[in-house]
């Protein structure tokens, strides 16, 4: 803050924001499913397993949930030609990036993608919805969804003809 870096200010807030809003989802999550149970046992056991309190997992899917935001937001600025807003949105998104695993380029998902192919058998694009879960398992956290999906319809593509 004394530093006068607003916009990494700005975004750390927004990021401890959203943590602090799964912590409260979660908690709210276990409330529900504890419902049937009386008050005191319902507090015990939040007391006991604290919902509330992320792993470093879920402070990671957090973190990629805010990414894609961002991303999201640069492709819907830099198409309305609001190019102030998407320079902005791409800082923030190189500041969250530094808290997220190495992003995998695409000639590794590319080579992800093609040994589950093979490993399934996948003919062509009807048989996505069997590679697609294996190689988002894969990727995950470390490759954007879109991208994944792309070399994904390309190889299957190529494949069947």
């Amino acid at each position: 803050m004394r530093s006068g870096e607003t916009l990494r200010r700005d975004t750390l807030r927004f990021l401890l924001d959203a943590i602090h809003k799964e912590g409260v989802a979660r908690v709210g999550a276990a409330v529900d499913r504890l419902s049937a149970e009386d008050e005191t046992a319902r507090k015990q056991w939040l007391v006991q397993n604290k919902p509330d309190e992320l792993d470093d997992a879920a402070m990671q899917e957090v973190l990629t949930k805010q990414a894609k935001m961002r991303r999201d937001s640069i492709d819907a600025f830099t198409k309305g030609g609001r190019t102030d807003l998407a320079d902005k949105e791409k800082r923030e998104l190189a500041f969250i990036s530094a808290y997220l695993p190495e992003q995998l380029d695409e000639t590794k998902i590319r080579e992800i993608a093609r040994r589950v192919i093979t490993e399934t058998g996948a003919q062509g694009p009807q048989d996505t919805r069997l590679v697609m879960p294996k190689v988002m398992a894969e990727t995950k956290g470390r490759a954007d969804g879109k991208v994944v999906s792309g070399v994904v319809a390309t190889l299957l593509k190529e494949r069947a003809s």
